[in-house]
């Protein structure tokens, strides 16, 4: 039996009544390994596994120590798992951050009409920022409670009191996450803005008087002037943060010689958020080059140098296109009078920087041509119609991605979409595996060809895969799936210095843990959506946003690969969409097709009101709330 509280666990940082998060039982979590790899494997390595697993899980063995271990470590701390996720998921990675781990929000747009109006929306983002941040001060923010499976469960607040107090410090094998939680430690009252690859401080509170949106305008409009000043522009330093972290630890230690460099990293690292000014990037772009451009910038040529990744609040406004559609009442204050002037931040560099500074460039400039990205707007129908075959939207289209990959590659392959478990004091997220046998089953009626299944036997193949889309949904989301529990395990082992027990080392343990298919749901009421990159080199990235009748995707690739083609993987997705709703609409009523037909034709006038974009880059994930992927 799974490990449950009798008493809900208290603490101050948004978790208050909230129960620790469960340690599933040994025996399920080895029973539900073995079905979840079982067709990703031949019969050979299957059998391998089988015994490999009844050996760890045996009566006195090695699995029953480590699980008696962990329920210790469960009692003794608030989250049992939380230390190990966030180094194995992010801090212990050395890949770059832009399009490997940070995630970027695009938003709907606002249009500007002269230059000042992109200053201005600056300025009243950054009002919006400094009310929410007072929110966050006063431990004001209201709780969130949880949609769609399980809904109305109260949830962990604990990460947006984070936001805006963490860093992210680059390491040599594993990075830090750095928490201002100190009484002694002033709060930060600046933000750093980044224009032309130059960092500015922006004092946001002057004679204990926090700036309102006119004042704050001002001063945008003196840094603006200040970057223009060729005679005293600075090389792009934030290139450096784009770096791979281990390259990035190490010239880190070598700015960190002169102290003028200290001081600039230590504004940097201390403030509140970043806020981005990007130089205008040409005529009208399409939804994916913008996301391309909000996730690296574009590379060193154009915006990859305006940003520093380091940061986990990163709010990127376009000179062109940049919109946000969401900001707080705004509390004004009293006008500043005689405001000083915001600081450019100086740094010394010194040949061994320039020559780091050249590298990094070279590198994000592979990564931006390496990434093949493509954001499309289904707008056949939406979660409307899908609610209206009694079906999970989420597992609909999760179903919908395996058969897009089958399609492709004819192959299935272990694949990721986290779950919430913010139901659990201090919770993050744990994984559904989607590639479910019953998924398997439905992918390949649905590609036999000549070999036809009948639909109705489809029909009862996707209700079958949804079902059990759902179940481990409900599985994860309930702290009882079995990633977060193999990870406690490898790593209680590694603890104890016990050398790694034979299921973690064995080939079955590879294959599942290669998500080739990374996906996400992302979803709002809003017209806006989120990207990322693939976890591998041969993988995909694919984020989603149902609306009530049409589907966002964002699909993320690489071209170094010959494997993959994020356009290939779209045209699959599109045609499997519409082949499910065909089945669908052959198998129930023909009040959903008439139903359906309508959605359509409102959506065809709708669909000429897209635009540019908002976008929020959130340069961490391991510390903002977007781990998210409220699959529910």
């Amino acid at each position: 039996m799974p490990v449950l509280d009798q008493e809900p666990s208290k603490d101050l940082g948004g978790g208050d009544g909230l129960p620790k998060l469960p340690l599933p039982a040994l025996k399920d979590t080895l029973e539900v390994y073995l079905r979840c790899v079982k067709h990703l494997l031949t019969e050979e390595q299957f059998n391998k596994t089988q015994n490999i697993v009844k050996q760890f899980g045996a009566p006195g063995g090695v699995g029953e120590l480590l699980q008696s271990k962990l329920m210790e470590r469960r009692q003794n701390k608030a989250n049992w798992v939380y230390d190990y996720w966030l180094n194995d998921m992010y801090l212990n990675n050395r890949l770059a951050l832009p399009v490997n781990s940070s995630p970027v929000m695009v938003f709907p747009q606002q249009n500007f009409k002269a230059p000042i109006d992109s200053l201005r929306f600056a300025a009243h983002l950054i009002s919006g920022v400094l009310e929410y941040k007072t929110l966050l001060d006063a431990h004001a923010l209201p709780v969130d409670y949880a949609r769609g499976q399980l809904a109305g469960t109260p949830l962990c607040m604990e990460q947006y009191y984070r936001l805006f107090t963490s860093y992210r410090l680059p390491g040599p094998e594993r990075d830090t996450l750095v928490a201002q939680e100190s009484s002694v430690m002033p709060e930060p009252e600046h933000i750093i803005v980044a224009c032309k690859n130059q960092f500015f401080v922006l004092d946001v509170v002057i004679n204990f008087r926090r700036l309102n949106e006119r004042d704050l305008l001002t001063q945008l409009e003196k840094i603006a002037r200040m970057a223009d000043i060729e005679e005293e522009q600075l090389p792009p330093i934030g290139l450096l943060t784009s770096d791979g972290r281990t390259e990035w630890a190490e010239a880190r230690s070598a700015l960190m010689r002169e102290s003028t460099n200290r001081d600039s990293l230590d504004m940097i690292e201390r403030c509140l958020c970043l806020v981005c000014l990007d130089d205008a990037t040409g005529p009208e772009l399409s939804d994916t080059t913008r996301a391309m451009l909000m996730l690296h910038g574009g590379g060193a040529a154009k915006n990859g140098g305006n940003r520093w990744y380091d940061k986990p609040m990163q709010f990127v406004v376009g000179a062109d296109e940049m919109k946000y559609s969401w900001i707080l009442e705004l509390v004004r204050a009293a006008s500043v009078s005689e405001l000083p002037a915001p600081r450019r931040l100086r740094w010394k560099c010194t040949p061994e920087i320039h020559k780091l500074l050249a590298s990094s460039a070279d590198k994000l400039q592979r990564l931006v041509k390496n990434l093949d990205m493509n954001v499309h707007k289904f707008y056949d129908y939406g979660k409307e119609f899908i609610k209206k075959q009694k079906m999970s939207p989420d597992a609909y289209i999760q179903v919908a991605l395996q058969l897009a990959y089958y399609r492709c590659h004819g192959r299935p392959v272990s694949t990721y979409e986290s779950a919430s478990i913010r139901r659990f004091k201090e919770g993050r997220v744990d994984n559904i595996r989607s590639a479910t046998p019953e998924a398997l089953a439905f992918v390949k009626a649905m590609t036999n060809g000549e070999q036809s299944t009948c639909d109705k036997e489809k029909m009862e193949m996707l209700r079958g895969a949804i079902s059990a889309q759902t179940k481990y949904t409900i599985l994860a989301i309930t702290g009882m799936a079995i990633d977060n529990h193999l990870l406690g395990l490898r790593e209680i082992a590694h603890d104890l210095k016990i050398e790694k027990p034979e299921i973690f080392k064995d080939e079955a343990h590879l294959i599942s843990n290669q998500f080739i298919l990374s996906t996400s749901q992302v979803p709002t009421t809003v017209e806006m959506f989120c990207c990322y990159g693939p976890v591998l080199p041969n993988g995909y990235g694919a984020c989603y946003n149902p609306q009530s009748n049409h589907i966002i995707f964002s699909v993320s690739s690489f071209r170094e690969s010959p494997e993959t083609s994020s356009a290939e993987f779209v045209k699959c997705l599109v045609q499997g969409l519409l082949d499910m709703r065909d089945l669908c609409n052959k198998c129930n009523s023909g009040s959903n097709a008439a139903a359906q037909r309508q959605g359509q034709t409102l959506e065809t006038r709708l669909v000429t009101t897209s635009a540019t974009v908002e976008v929020i880059t959130l340069s961490m994930k391991s510390v903002s709330q977007f781990d998210i992927a409220i699959c529910e």
